[in-house]
C-alpha cells in the first residue's frame, strides 16, 4: 500500500493565497469568487499527495523543485521532503515564477 504524504503549505504559500484572494477582490470579484478560487487551489495542493512526483521537475530553478499548473492561471511550486510535500509558493496570473524563484523574491504579491 502506498502511503500518502502530508501536504504542508509554507508561510510564503499561505501569503500567496492571501494575496491572490485580495487581487481577485480588487479586480472586482466577489468574496465568494475569491474564496472559491483559493479553496480550489488548496484542494489541488492536497491532491499533490496522490502523485507527488507527477509535477514537472524544475531542478533548473532549485534542487528538488517541482511545479504543477492550476486552472491555466496559477502554478503551484513544491518540494518533496522525507515525510511531506512542502508547497513553497503559488504563483498567479502569469507571474514569471522562474525569475522570481531564482532571484529569491518569490514572496512578493501578484
Amino acid at each position: 500500500m502506498i502511503q500518502r504524504l502530508a501536504v504542508v503549505l509554507s508561510e510564503n504559500a499561505i501569503s500567496d493565497l492571501e494575496a491572490i484572494a485580495s487581487y481577485i477582490l480588487e479586480a472586482g470579484g466577489s468574496e465568494n469568487v475569491a474564496n472559491g478560487f483559493v479553496d480550489r487551489i488548496r484542494g489541488r495542493c492536497q491532491g499533490i499527495s496522490n502523485a507527488p512526483r507527477g509535477g514537472r521537475a524544475r531542478d533548473d530553478i532549485a534542487s528538488g523543485l517541482r511545479t504543477v499548473p492550476f486552472e491555466h492561471s496559477a502554478v503551484i511550486a513544491y518540494v518533496i521532503e522525507s515525510d511531506a510535500v512542502l508547497v513553497v509558493n503559488i504563483f498567479y496570473g502569469g507571474r514569471d515564477y522562474e525569475t522570481l524563484m531564482r532571484d529569491g523574491s518569490s514572496g512578493d504579491p501578484p
